[in-house]
């Protein structure tokens, strides 16, 4: 498939004709929100096999033979070019489609944001899915376990053939507690009422395999919780489930701040089967306006998690949101609200606003101004962010990605999975 960036003057029409497809195709694929009005620099992804290159002033085969990775011999087989040193500007050249990377794909799926949804947010996805992390069963201070209804979700992914992950957190009112996570990681006994109650349930409902995502551990925690992963994982393995563990976004080993202290990659990459890298929330619903995910900031910790752990055990994680910031920003003022890709674009064409798109970040941003006065600036995801994103992963050769949190709607985003990937399903 190919991303085109709407420029200015351009029309669905228009466009579709220079790709030699229908108008209706691209809109029903992208689920464009109104054909009729186009904003400068949204994304269509258009529905072909392989792309196409338009020639421009001083390129020649060589050049365009390096930026697609196809020898200037294919290009001329292809195209059937008969003077490969005079080709005119504006010719059209077709590339062929690359071969697709196999990977494993997760994604997690909080039931009480998605309610009635969940089950649907799953059968809309579920072919691009080899596991589903539901988020979560939080322990409780005295080690018994928040129970979450999960079988909407559970039934969808067993009909997706989607591997259903049990998520344990440490999650209380609201936010990640450091004094539980203590709590149960100094009492034995409370550990074995923790992973006994989630065993019973993985038995019970079918679950295959269990995610710890505990967050806010602090340095004192650091080797307590290997500890409680290293009695897990022997608890697991017994009984044919796998282990993963979700980890803060860290640069080097001894990144200060309670959220990077207790995560140790290197001795919790040695227990787990695989880790999900958190690589997002940069721009964050209390910070500054920038984006979610900076494909700078992921490749730095991508590039030190694959230094102390093996590279087919990282999943590297993904936004599927964005936000509104209301301006201007104010530390400890309004919380920019979570919106979907989908709705980031509608807001962009009921304002007439033009996309921008940061190249050190790889993400777009736009502003607007409400029907109060009041000024935003918008950060979220697109294709051209998402494929940045995916080349990151076939350049490292990690395991595969996931994503924080269905339920948003990205229609884009899967059609690039399947331009990209071949997804594995292990049921």
């Amino acid at each position: 498939m190919q991303i085109h960036v709407v420029r200015s003057g351009e029309t669905l029409r228009r466009i579709a004709q220079a790709y030699g497809i229908s108008a209706k195709e691209i809109v029903e694929s992208n689920q464009v929100p109104d054909p009729n009005r186009l904003v400068i620099g949204q994304t269509l992804v258009i529905p072909i096999s392989g792309q196409y290159h338009w020639v421009q002033p001083e390129e020649n085969l060589w050049l365009i033979s390096r930026r697609y990775q196809v020898s200037v011999e294919e290009i001329i087989r292809i195209n059937q070019i008969r003077n490969p040193n005079n080709m005119p500007v504006g010719l059209r050249l077709y590339l062929p489609q690359k071969p697709r990377k196999s990977v494993e794909i997760n994604a997690y799926i909080d039931p009480r944001m998605t309610r009635a949804r969940s089950a649907g947010a799953i059968d809309k996805v579920g072919e691009h899915l080899t596991y589903l992390a539901i988020f979560s069963y939080a322990v409780k201070r005295d080690g018994s376990l928040t129970p979450v209804e999960d079988q909407p979700s559970l039934n969808a992914a067993f009909k997706d053939r989607v591997l259903p992950i049990l998520v344990l957190t440490n999650f209380e009112n609201g936010r990640f507690s450091t004094e539980i996570a203590t709590t149960i990681f100094t009492n034995e006994v409370l550990q074995d009422r923790v992973l006994n109650q989630a065993l019973q349930v993985m038995a019970e409902k079918r679950y295959r395999g269990l995610d710890f995502d505990f967050e806010y551990l602090g340095a004192k925690n650091r080797a307590r919780y290997v500890r409680f992963l290293q009695k897990a994982r022997q608890l697991l393995k017994t009984r044919g489930y796998f282990i993963s563990a979700a980890l803060a976004p860290k640069f080097r080993a001894e990144q200060r701040g309670v959220l990077y202290e207790g995560h140790d990659y290197q001795a919790i990459g040695q227990v787990v089967n695989f880790i999900f890298l958190m690589t997002y929330e940069w721009g964050w619903s209390g910070g500054s306006p920038m984006a979610v995910s900076p494909i700078n900031l992921m490749r730095q910790v991508m590039q030190y998690a694959i230094s102390v752990v093996p590279k087919e055990k990282i999943m590297m994680g993904m936004p599927l949101y964005g936000y509104d910031w209301t301006l201007p920003y104010v530390p400890g003022g309004k919380f920019a609200k979570s919106i979907s890709p989908q709705r980031a674009l509608e807001l962009a064409i009921r304002y007439g606003v033009s996309i921008n798109y940061d190249k050190v970040s790889q993400a777009p941003w736009f502003r607007y101004t409400d029907e109060q006065g009041a000024r935003h600036e918008v950060w979220f995801e697109d294709a051209r962010s998402m494929q940045a994103k995916f080349d990151l992963v076939k350049e490292l050769g990690i395991r595969g990605f996931y994503y924080w949190v269905l339920g948003n709607d990205f229609p884009q985003n899967w059609l690039l999975i399947e331009d990209n990937f071949l997804v594995r399903k292990r049921m």
